[in-house]
């Protein structure tokens, strides 16, 4: 259990030592010995069932209606493990009843965001368990920039504001565990805020410029077709940078060293060090891992695609299926190290690759978790026909506005026939009035507004002529 007392994962939201663990292989964990353990989990099993079925019908919308039930009954369990687990004195080990559980809060969180509950406590879950995995991975991988830290530190933020609106909610154990989950999240982040803390401003700019030459050298050897000519230019990159040093360090305009140059100038020898590594290997990976860099690989492609047509195709939970096939290639790692089929460790290009390809795979769930709107995918179609109406007319006004009010008829027509929808003011689906009516409206407002500005100016530009 973890500090709420809430049964929970350890080895798939929160590594001890990124850079030397024994990661769980799932083959290998034990059933719950404990009868009532064994009856909750037997429940529990149910209950994820309905939630994987729930999640694979795509016939008809998923509903509030639909996903309550189920979170209900996930916490009613809990409460009755919590209750059973308090009374034994013994710290136990984690069973197959910790992972179906974690299982059961990662659907239910994915589905909250699906029916368009961003904002409450249950939507938490999945992208606090993906923040620990990213901080534990950016530690691990030993470079890293402000910019990816900031982006983190403002989603933690909103998750706690989150937290505190639903504090008179929802289970008070839901509640304990996500605050222990952003507190170990929050804990990670400022470990890693500390490493950059030491570095003079003057070098930030090129400390980032180092971090893009690394990844960039990384995206070039996972590429279909390899060009050594990218990863020349990245090195041409890296002269460029040496070049600004004088004799050997980095100064400022008075000739004294700049802090945290050591660790600028590690990387710098750790950047000519990967792209020889890649230009040797061609991208060409170690013998014994071709299966798991394919299965990594087209992981990695998978989401990319999927990031890229996100507002019309994502449905929030097709990301747990991606999800959990990262944690098993992660959680079969032996002390942090890939191994092939015969427990070879991988050589360092194998290893650096499949790892900066579980990075860039959960970055990319990340990202399309916190671009997840509060809107019910039974809207969406609506809601991404404004936005883009929205983007339409910004555009327009940025490049100008219109020579006439003609030029506006056929935002106007569409704006109507949107509105039109609308039954005392509600986008009804069937007979269901689906969440995020508030954002639809707004956005709706939003663009009628933009439409009467442009009409605006041009009857302002027709009567001073």
């Amino acid at each position: 259990m973890d500090e709420s007392g809430l049964a929970c994962s350890p080895s798939r939201d929160s590594f001890t030592s990124p850079n030397a663990v024994l990661l769980t292989n799932r083959r290998s964990i034990p059933v719950p010995l404990d009868p009532r353990e064994q009856s909750i989990l037997e429940r529990l099993l149910r209950t994820r069932d309905a939630l994987l079925l729930l999640k694979q019908d795509k016939s008809s919308y998923i509903k509030s209606r639909d996903v309550l039930p189920l979170y209900e009954e996930v916490t009613q369990e809990v409460e009755k493990l919590n209750a059973s687990r308090k009374e034994q004195d013994r710290r136990l080990t984690h069973n197959r009843l910790d992972y179906v559980l974690d299982d059961c809060f990662q659907l239910i969180s994915l589905l909250f965001l699906t029916v368009g509950r961003n904002n409450e406590a249950p939507a938490v879950y999945s992208l606090a368990t993906t923040i620990q995995r990213l901080l534990d991975h950016l530690e691990e991988a030993g470079f890293y920039s402000s910019k990816d830290l900031n982006s983190i530190t403002k989603t933690l933020d909103s998750t706690r504001e989150t937290l505190e609106r639903g504090q008179n909610t929802y289970s008070p154990a839901l509640l304990e565990l996500l605050k222990s989950r952003l507190e170990q999240c929050q804990i990670s982040l400022s470990r890693l805020q500390k490493g950059l803390a030491a570095l003079d401003p003057a070098l930030v700019q090129t400390h980032e410029t180092l971090v893009s030459i690394l990844r960039s050298t990384s995206a070039v050897n996972t590429r279909s077709k390899f060009s050594s000519t990218e990863v020349n230019n990245l090195r041409e990159q890296l002269k460029k940078i040496e070049a600004t040093q004088k004799d050997g360090k980095f100064v400022d305009a008075d000739g004294n060293p700049l802090a945290g140059q050591d660790d600028v100038k590690s990387l710098i020898e750790r950047c000519w060090r990967w792209t020889e590594i890649v230009l040797e290997r061609h991208g060409k990976i170690q013998e014994g891992f071709q299966e798991q860099y394919d299965r990594l690989l087209e992981i990695r492609n998978q989401l990319d695609r999927l990031s890229v047509t996100q507002a019309w195709s994502l449905r929030e939970t097709d990301l747990f299926g991606y999800q959990r096939k990262l944690d098993r290639i992660d959680e079969a790692r032996v002390n942090g190290n890939f191994v092939d089929g015969e427990g070879q460790v991988a050589d360092l290009h194998a290893q650096r690759t499949l790892l900066y390809l579980i990075r860039r795979s959960y970055a990319y769930i990340y990202a399309l978790l916190i671009s997840s709107e509060p809107v019910s995918e039974a809207l969406l179609p609506v809601y991404n026909q404004l936005q883009t109406l929205r983007r339409c007319l910004v555009e327009v006004k940025e490049s100008g506005g219109v020579a006439n009010s003609r030029e506006l008829y056929p935002y106007s027509m569409k704006l109507n026939s949107i509105d039109n929808m609308r039954v005392d003011g509600k986008f009804y689906v069937g007979p269901d009035i689906p969440e995020g009516q508030g954002s639809v409206n707004a956005l709706l407002a939003e663009c009628y507004d933009l439409v009467w500005e442009l009409r605006a100016a041009v009857a302002e530009e027709d009567a001073q002529a």
